[in-house]
């Protein structure tokens, strides 16, 4: 069994991919699957799904909802419902390896991903294309009205940009003109807070011979810093500015012909 929250939640078995059958259930799958083989209390399954509600029975909701999951994951799966959800103690686990849940197996490609990039960046962007390519949406978007789901899809989403940041990283350092400096730039501009985003685009824009737009986007990240925030931007921000002001030679030889990528 295949269980995806990199997009909305959903479970693979075999070559068929199912969606879980009520938003609630939902909820809770998603909450289950983000701590594989972890006890979560029915206390926080309670609080997930009915914060700032009252509810005169919610233990006994929460038990009927668990058990209509383990029903649908069974009807699925052919497997145990009550083995792939055990009670235990005060709550329940999902009994399944952590590696069955993309966000695990993410996480780990990722992190062995960025541990390459100084040494062995070709091999680092071949681990971080893999931990990507898990993505097929938002985070457990079809999940997100809990407060843990949602802090849960915005770690997620960090550890995305993070990972995304990684990739370009090691590319610069291996190929840098086959780096999309339209999908760079959206991605910078999603994320204007991020400078090592913009420090990206301007290393990938001096590659392809952009010196120009290269250092524009220093002044323009600089003016939203102190516009929104009254400060001036990271050390790794102004060098890289000096570098491609003063034409480093440590940052190779940009491309001569202007390239529309």
């Amino acid at each position: 069994m295949d269980i995806q929250v990199l997009g909305s939640v959903s479970v693979r078995y075999g070559t068929r991919h199912h969606a879980v059958v009520s938003k609630r259930l939902t909820a809770i799958f998603a909450l289950l699957a983000l701590s594989p083989g972890r006890t979560i209390l029915a206390d926080q399954l309670e609080d997930e799904l009915w914060a700032g509600r009252t509810l005169t029975n919610a233990r006994n909701a929460l038990q009927a909802s668990v058990g209509r999951l383990r029903k649908h994951l069974e009807s699925l799966t052919g497997l145990r419902g009550d083995e792939l959800i055990r009670t235990v103690g005060g709550g329940y686990r999902l009994d399944v390896p952590a590696g069955s849940v993309d966000a695990h197996r993410f996480r780990e490609q990722a992190r062995s991903g960025a541990d390459l990039v100084a040494d062995d960046p070709a091999l680092a962007a071949v681990a971080l294309e893999e931990a990507l390519s898990l993505w097929h949406g938002p985070a457990l978007s079809d999940a997100h009205d809990g407060l843990r789901v949602r802090i849960a899809a915005a770690d997620l989403e960090e550890q995305r940009i993070t990972a995304c940041e990684d990739l370009i990283t090691a590319r610069l350092a291996v190929d840098p003109h086959r780096i999309s400096l339209p999908e760079l730039r959206q991605t910078a501009a999603e994320h204007p807070e991020r400078e090592r985003l913009s420090e990206l685009l301007m290393l990938a824009l001096y590659h392809a011979g952009r010196q120009a737009e290269a250092l524009d986007v220093f002044h323009r990240a600089r003016r939203r810093l102190a516009d929104d925030m009254g400060i001036e931007p990271g050390r790794a921000l102004h060098h890289a500015y000096q570098a491609i002001l003063e034409q480093d030679p440590r940052l190779g030889e940009p491309r001569q012909v202007l390239a529309h990528r």
